[in-house]
Parts: structure tokens; C-alpha cells; sequence
């Protein structure tokens, strides 16, 4: 075994430390007026889903920051409860999450074709 590799680490992924500077970065270039306590859950989902585990950091930030935007500052879990399915709920917060985004100095936005493809709900919870 090389040395400083785990057994328990698949060879090409970074140790979590690493990890999390990388997708930090990747983070703040996204969107670079995120605050500072709000890019640390980003973050943390980030670096807690095992869906977004294999994700280059770049892609891990972008889907950790919509699922981000959607649970904490729309009412699409509202609208789950409510009963509506997932395309309509995402429907209905799609105007809201990219004016979160542009807040938070983001140019990318979320197009309803774009969203129905991230597939964020089908990775588990954290």
C-alpha cells in the first residue's frame, strides 16, 4: 500500500479535509456573496451526502447550493406537504431560488428543463 493512502479511501478521492477546502473554493466561486454560516451547511451537506461523496467539487457545490436554496428559502417542502409532486413544487420555488442565487452573486441559474435533470431529491437526505 502506498504510503499516507487508506484502505478505507477509494485511490483518487481526497481526504475530507482536502475535500472541504476544494468545495469550499468551488463554493465561493459559484457564488461569492453566500454568507459565511450559510456556505458552511452548504458545505456540510455537500461533503455529508453520500450522492454528491464521488461528485467532482464543482458539481458537489452546485447541487448542495439548489438543494440548499430549496429547503431553507422557498416553500417547496411546503408544497411537498401539501401534496403537489416534485416537478410542480420545483415548478412553482423555480423564481425563487435564482433570486437566491443572484443574491448570493451567483451567475448560473436554474432552468425548469436544467432542474428536472439535477435529480437532487432522488440523492438521500442528510
Amino acid at each position: 500500500m502506498k504510503k499516507g493512502v487508506s484502505p478505507d479511501r477509494p485511490a483518487g478521492v481526497a481526504p475530507l479535509a482536502d475535500r472541504r477546502t476544494l468545495v469550499t473554493e468551488a463554493l465561493m466561486r459559484l457564488a461569492p456573496r453566500l454568507p459565511e454560516f450559510e456556505a458552511e451547511a452548504v458545505v456540510d451537506r455537500a461533503l455529508r451526502s453520500p450522492g454528491l461523496r464521488g461528485a467532482v467539487p464543482e458539481n458537489a457545490a452546485w447541487l448542495a447550493l439548489t438543494a440548499f436554496a430549496r429547503h431553507a428559502f422557498t416553500e417547496y417542502d411546503d408544497l411537498l406537504d401539501e401534496g403537489y409532486d416534485r416537478d410542480s413544487a420545483r415548478h412553482f420555488v423555480l423564481d425563487d431560488m435564482n433570486a437566491m442565487l443572484a443574491e448570493w452573486g451567483c451567475r448560473r441559474r436554474i432552468s425548469e428543463e436544467a432542474d428536472a435533470d439535477l435529480g437532487e431529491d432522488d440523492l438521500p437526505d442528510v
